[in-house]
């Protein structure tokens, strides 16, 4: 917390005039139609909406009337979250459509002492100190904040002249600070994209930038080396899995690997820890256990992400693939880096279905091509990627840290800014 619990002050539910629930609404109607923001339109934990799409939504005008967001409202989310992140988050609203919440939401606005920016700021130093934690409830895997719980919490205010000058201070060094930051995003994001033209070069052209190209007979692969061979996935793999896991969970027993643990060619163990009992995974598990290297394929957003087994005491969720290749044909690393490459995982985008909720049968990857070089070639091309994929791990690790040490030193400034621990802005 940022204030200690004991100390006089004021109840934060004082610095507002009103706080009231949004409205979902119903579908476009060309007549009510109005903005709906929603917990997706939260720009992270920066205390900001952010500038993407905005979802329409017909609310009857007397409801609007009532919870109709105004520039300087504070929108805050009252149930979501996630496993990695806390419900709470407020945002400024700046915009100048008719606007409401979502019901996951409400509009708070504040007191007419009160500057809204400032107001927001402290709002967002209470968030990332995790001052809504005490008063979050949780059931279903939703959580709940308890709003009336949350405002009765007491905080120091200032005069409105601190507090303005708070804000002037905090709006010039944060616009500062986030700019390095996007900075930084866009250096991981063009890290992602060499490393993912490294791989693709690899597996569709080689090693040998002299060697002779032939035309693959398939439109979206072009030339390819003129003596490796083009072979349906099926043909050049002795196993396709499609049967994962579908019991209840359990809260111990076989670690179930979902599509939410595998990302960026790897199985991450800590993105989200669910598992079965021992008797449902031998059963589900029964047409073949996960073996070291086989490969993982995900026909569930996040879509198309790979990865390779690195450990046997594991189960497969629904929507989890297993590729288990022909060690005479098709060596598993060169199979999982090529299922990584842009040609094929556009294939894998532009045959998927669903707008909101992307997904793909398992029927659709299975006669995609692979490209199959000689197996001591596969090798050898893998063993390049791994230490490719080593470098680009070493410098994207380096921009991580320093990403992640602009935002604490953002959140601490807020926070040091609205508890009144820089003097130069008391007097």
């Amino acid at each position: 917390m940022i204030f200690n619990p004991g100390m006089p002050g004021t109840r934060l539910k004082w610095a507002f005039e009103s706080c009231r629930n949004g409205a979902w609404g119903s579908e476009p109607d060309g007549e009510n139609d109005v903005v709906c923001i929603r917990a997706a339109d939260f720009d992270g934990q920066s205390g900001r909406l952010n500038a993407g799409e905005r979802t329409l939504r017909s609310v009857d005008k007397t409801a609007f009337d009532k919870i109709s967001l105004q520039p300087g409202d504070l929108v805050m989310e009252k149930s979501g979250g996630g496993e990695k992140q806390l419900v709470g988050r407020t945002a400024l609203f700046d915009d100048d459509r008719p606007s409401v919440t979502s019901n996951f939401l409400a509009r708070c606005r504040p007191a007419e002492e009160v500057d809204p920016a400032f107001l927001n700021y402290l709002m967002l130093a209470i968030y990332v100190g995790r001052g809504t934690y005490p008063h979050i409830k949780q059931s279903t895997g939703i959580q709940n904040l308890d709003l009336g719980s949350y405002l009765d919490m007491r905080v120091r205010i200032p005069g409105l002249t601190v507090q303005q000058r708070v804000v002037r201070f905090l709006d010039e060094k944060t616009a500062r600070i986030d700019a390095l930051i996007e900075k930084k995003r866009v250096l991981l994001d063009r890290l992602a994209e060499k490393r993912q033209t490294m791989i693709t070069h690899a597996v569709t052209s080689g090693l040998n930038p002299g060697v002779q190209m032939k035309p693959s007979g398939v439109e979206w692969l072009g030339e390819i080396p003129a003596h490796w061979n083009v072979r349906g996935l099926t043909k050049c793999t002795w196993r396709v899995d499609y049967r994962g896991a579908t019991p209840e969970k359990a809260t111990i027993g076989v670690f179930l690997v979902t599509a939410k643990n595998i990302k960026g060619g790897r199985i991450d163990y800590e993105a989200s820890q669910e598992f079965v009992s021992e008797d449902i995974y031998e059963h589900a598990m029964r047409r073949g256990l996960p073996a070291i290297g086989d490969v993982l394929f995900t026909t569930e957003a996040p879509l198309g992400e790979i990865a390779q087994v690195d450990r046997t005491d594991i189960a497969l969720a629904q929507r989890v693939i297993k590729f288990s290749s022909s060690t005479r044909d098709l060596h598993n690393d060169y199979l999982a880096y090529w299922m990584m490459c842009s040609p094929f995982q556009a294939q894998i985008h532009s045959r998927s279905t669903g707008s909101t909720a992307i997904g793909l049968k398992a029927s659709k990857i299975v006669d995609l091509p692979c490209l199959l070089p000689p197996v001591d070639e596969q090798i050898a091309i893998a063993n390049e990627i791994k230490a490719g994929l080593e470098r680009f791990r070493e410098a994207e690790a380096m921009v991580e840290r320093s990403l992640d040490q602009q935002i604490e030193y953002r959140s601490s400034l807020v926070s040091a800014a609205v508890t009144g621990k820089l003097p130069e802005l008391n007097g």
